[in-house]
C-alpha cells in the first residue's frame, strides 16, 4: 500500500505541470544530449550576432544608450584613473587573487567546463542549459572583445599617452584596451549564473564576485573606466541574447522527467517513480 500511496501522490504533485515519459522509453545517451547542446551552442551564438537584424525601435535606443554612456565615462577617464590606482595597495591580497583567477581565461573556462560536465555527465537539464549558456556567451562577447581590442587600438592608462589615443590595427598588448577582456570575461560568467539561480542572495553574491575583476582592472592601471563600461554592456547583452534563444529553443526547461518500475516485497506490491 505504501508503494501506491507513492504512486498516488507522485501523480497529484505533476500530473498536469508535466509530461510523462512512456515506461518504456529509454533515457536519452550522453552523445545525443552532447549533439543538442552543441548544435544550440552555435545557433545561440549565430544569433546574437544577428540580433541587430532584428532589433526594433526599444533595442536601438538602448545601443544609444550604450553609446552615449559610453562616451559619458570616456569624459571622465582622466579623473577617474588616479582615484582607482591609489586604491592599489589597500585592497587585500585574498581579494587581488580572486580577481586574477576569476577573469584568467585558462581558470574561468575551467569553470564553465566543469559546469556543463557535471550536468552532461547526470543529465541534469538545467545545469547543461546553465553550461551551455556560459559556453555560447563567453564565446559571443570574448570574439567581440578580440575583434575591438584589435581593430580599436586605444592605448592601455600604463603608458602614460592619455585616454584618446588611438592606433587602429596596432596588435602590442599596451594597445589592447578598449574594451577589456578580462572584464568580459568575469561579467558575463557572473551574469551567466545569476540568470539561472532564483535566490535573491545568491544573485547579490555571485554579482558581486563577478565585479571583482572589472574593478580589479582599473586599480591595476590597465584599463580605462569606459573600457569597464562597455565591457559589461557586452556581457549583459551576448549573455540576455543566448539565453533568450536557449529558452526559446524549446530543448531545456522540461519538467521532471519520472521513470516508473514494479516492484515487489513479501507483503506488498506496485509502482516506484523515480525522477
Amino acid at each position: 500500500m505504501k508503494y501506491l500511496l507513492t504512486l498516488v501522490l507522485a501523480s497529484c504533485a505533476f500530473i498536469g505541470s508535466s509530461q510523462v515519459q512512456p515506461i518504456l522509453e529509454a533515457p536519452p545517451r550522453r552523445i545525443d544530449l552532447l549533439k543538442i547542446d552543441g548544435r544550440n551552442a552555435v545557433k545561440s551564438v549565430l544569433h546574437a550576432y544577428s540580433g541587430p537584424a532584428r532589433w526594433k525601435k526599444k533595442e536601438w535606443l538602448i545601443a544609444g544608450g550604450v553609446a552615449l554612456g559610453t562616451y559619458g565615462l570616456f569624459l571622465l577617464d582622466e579623473e577617474a584613473n588616479p582615484f582607482f590606482t591609489k586604491q592599489h595597495d589597500d585592497i587585500p591580497g585574498t581579494v587581488q587573487d580572486l580577481a586574477f583567477y576569476f577573469g584568467k581565461p585558462q581558470y574561468n573556462y575551467g569553470l564553465t567546463a566543469a559546469v556543463y560536465g557535471v550536468g552532461l555527465l547526470t543529465k541534469n537539464e538545467k545545469i547543461r542549459k546553465t553550461g551551455v549558456l556560459l559556453i555560447a556567451s563567453a564565446t559571443t562577447a570574448g570574439l567581440i572583445q578580440s575583434v575591438s581590442k584589435t581593430v580599436v587600438g586605444r592605448a592601455r592608462p600604463s603608458t602614460g599617452v592619455g585616454n584618446s589615443d588611438f592606433d587602429f590595427f596596432n596588435g602590442t598588448p599596451d594597445y589592447h584596451s578598449f574594451p577589456s577582456g578580462h572584464a568580459i570575461l568575469a561579467f558575463t560568467t557572473a551574469h551567466a549564473l545569476a540568470r539561472s539561480v532564483h535566490n535573491p542572495w545568491l544573485k547579490v553574491g555571485i554579482y558581486s564576485l563577478g565585479a571583482v575583476t572589472p574593478v580589479s582592472r582599473l586599480w591595476t592601471n590597465a584599463h580605462w573606466l569606459s573600457d569597464i563600461g562597455l565591457s559589461l554592456a557586452i556581457s549583459i547583452i551576448s549573455v540576455d541574447s543566448v539565453y533568450n534563444y536557449l529558452h526559446a529553443s524549446g530543448d531545456y526547461d522540461h519538467q521532471p522527467r519520472i521513470s516508473w518500475r514494479l516492484q515487489a516485497g513479501p507483503s506488498s506490491v506496485g509502482l516506484v517513480g523515480t525522477f
